[in-house]
């Protein structure tokens, strides 16, 4: 009896230290922002005052959103001596990449969190994240729809510095008629087709017959032939993106089925076969998935690629009072200011610059835009 109760005594004992001992789970961060967020929590951080202020930073871009126009340079400033982030919000269509390039022009190993968020609902305040850059500062990302974006800076706690930034977008497809640009598209997606019975779905591309036709894209052709109101067409599908990339028209065709092709490959020339018999030779170019895609951003940019961007550490990060009796109104972005009116006697951050303007902000974090040439009013 003293052997059986000592065994039930061990199994309970056993039992109670089984469910007493909790294993903590392990924590996969989904990105650098996360990952240093739990080493503050780990390191008991995220309590105090400076912790909680760095959580109020990284919120701070998705209320106080910087809205530029594409394609956007600026030389900016994060400060070291508190906890800072900024949020640059912009649009972008199906079809196009984004581009962002970050430089750091202190030197300095500052470390800095770059994350991109896709804004879903605006009211009520939800942002989806869709990428993130590693320690070299760049990032491509290519949306699957159109929709704005809001790109979030934020460097580690009590780290700053001087940095500059390129923001752009481009087609995701090289042009794919060799020689050509969006002048030689004289038909686009949507215009009306057999009396305004059907929709064009692609866009005609104008030029001489024999043109070469070339590859947007890496893809594998599925299919080459002569078929209904394309005449001789080429199919081909970009596994990459998941869509089919229809070339009609065509007056020869170079590719076999299930061939790769690579990016500039000539795939045929221009002709006006089929249903193109009676109007001059072009291509006809059309994106499928799940039904046609408007295929115009995906080959033609928004706008000339900027120059290499040359930071302007002038003025940048300097903290100025403005001239007395000069009161000027500030020349602000239409989508991106708060600060109405410039005061005398005031301090100033100059926060960025860019080509054409300076953003400031006054002493309790209102910001506007005046132009570069009013920093002259500044002593």
């Amino acid at each position: 009896m003293r052997f059986k109760f000592t065994t039930t005594a061990l199994a309970i004992i056993v039992l109670i230290s089984c469910t007493e001992e909790k294993i903590p789970e392990r924590f996969y961060p989904r990105n650098d922002h996360e990952a240093y967020w739990h080493s503050l929590k780990q390191a008991n951080l995220l309590n105090t005052a400076l912790g909680k202020d760095w959580l109020d930073a990284a919120d701070k871009p998705f209320d106080q959103q910087i809205k530029v126009k594409l394609p956007y340079q600026e030389s900016f400033v994060l400060s070291e001596l508190q906890p800072d982030a900024i949020g640059y919000r912009f649009d972008v269509k199906r079809g196009q990449r984004i581009l962002i390039d970050i430089d750091l022009i202190s030197q300095d190993t500052t470390r800095v969190f770059v994350d991109l968020f896709r804004v879903e609902n605006d009211s009520l305040k939800e942002f989806i994240q869709v990428a993130s850059a590693d320690s070299t500062l760049q990032l491509g990302f290519e949306p699957r729809r159109d929709a704005d974006y809001l790109l979030r800076l934020q460097p580690e706690l009590l780290r700053g510095g001087q940095f500059s930034i390129t923001i752009e977008k481009v087609p995701t497809l090289a042009f794919p008629v060799a020689g050509k640009d969006k002048r030689a598209i004289h038909s686009v997606f949507g215009d009306p087709r057999d009396g305004g019975r059907r929709e064009h779905h692609g866009v005609d591309i104008f030029a001489r017959r024999h043109t070469p036709i070339l590859a947007p894209t890496k893809a594998e052709v599925r299919f080459v032939g002569v078929r209904g109101l394309g005449g001789k067409v080429v199919w081909l599908y970009d596994r990459k993106r998941g869509t089919n990339l229809y070339f009609a028209h065509l007056q020869e065709q170079f590719v076999k089925r299930y061939q790769t092709v690579n990016p500039g490959d000539t795939i045929g020339t221009v002709g006006n076969t089929g249903n193109a018999r009676y109007t001059p030779p072009h291509l006809h170019f059309g994106i499928y998935k799940n039904g046609p895609i408007d295929p115009y951003a995906f080959i033609v940019p928004d706008y000339d690629r900027p120059p290499p961007f040359i930071p302007d550490t002038l003025w940048v990060g300097k903290t100025l009072r403005l001239a007395q009796n000069t009161i000027r109104k500030t020349q602000m972005d239409k989508n991106a200011a708060n600060l109405d009116t410039l005061r005398t006697g005031l301090l100033y951050t100059i926060q960025a610059v860019n080509h054409r303007y300076a953003r400031i902000s006054d002493e309790v974090g209102n910001f506007g835009f005046v132009e570069k040439n009013e920093l002259a009013n500044f002593e």
